[in-house]
């Protein structure tokens, strides 16, 4: 069963065996919400312990949600999750360097069959979601099952992101679609605030 997580197969999550790990998972997860504000090394500690992978310099605003307890969430370096981000990671969620998250954003992998006779014994398939890096996803956005987003990519607030998303674009809207390109080329103010935050030194 647990090979079907991860292969798009329809299965059924309430399998005894899947459960028993998921209720292990969300023990942790529960534990992590309930750190302190001052605890962020306790908070990172346990984030590596949860996660699939997460690197360095990640910062996540509890309350967090997800399905698995971050299990199949694989998270780069500098990534940010602000309050109440969703993360139904039923199977592997792929988020880049420098990832920032509004608040109340959803990532869900998890779908249900269309078929009424199928859904109606709660069975599911399961869809994993990269996200490149450095992108921003604005508040409250919804990523759905099998979305691809492409590096420097920018999505609005409330955006519903049905399909693949470029790199280097702003996208909005419900279904989310291109609005602009991203001008990669710096204007002279800019670059005047670069060189006031001295990046790359």
């Amino acid at each position: 069963m647990f090979k079907k997580l991860h292969s798009g197969e329809i299965y059924n999550p309430g399998d005894p065996e899947v459960m028993k790990v998921q209720t292990k998972c969300l023990n942790k997860l529960y534990r992590f919400n309930k750190t302190k504000p001052y605890q962020y090394k306790k908070r990172m500690k346990m984030l590596k312990e949860m996660f699939a992978e997460i690197g360095d310099g990640c910062y996540i605003e509890p309350p967090l949600r997800t399905n698995f307890g971050g299990r199949h969430i694989h998270f780069g370096d500098g990534v940010y999750c602000n309050f109440g981000c969703t993360f139904v990671d039923d199977t592997h969620i792929y988020v880049g360097d420098k990832v920032m998250f509004g608040p109340n954003v959803v990532v869900a992998t998890a779908a249900h069959p269309i078929a009424p006779q199928l859904r109606e014994m709660a069975l599911q398939y399961n869809k994993p979601i990269h996200i490149g890096n450095n992108c921003w996803i604005g508040a409250g956005a919804l990523i759905i099952p099998g979305v691809t987003i492409g590096d420097n990519t920018v999505i609005g607030a409330g955006s519903v992101v049905t399909k693949d998303i470029p790199a280097n674009v702003v996208a909005v809207g419900n279904p989310c679609k291109v609005l602009r390109e991203i001008n990669t080329e710096l204007t002279a103010e800019e670059k005047e605030i670069l060189k006031l935050y001295k990046v790359g030194e």
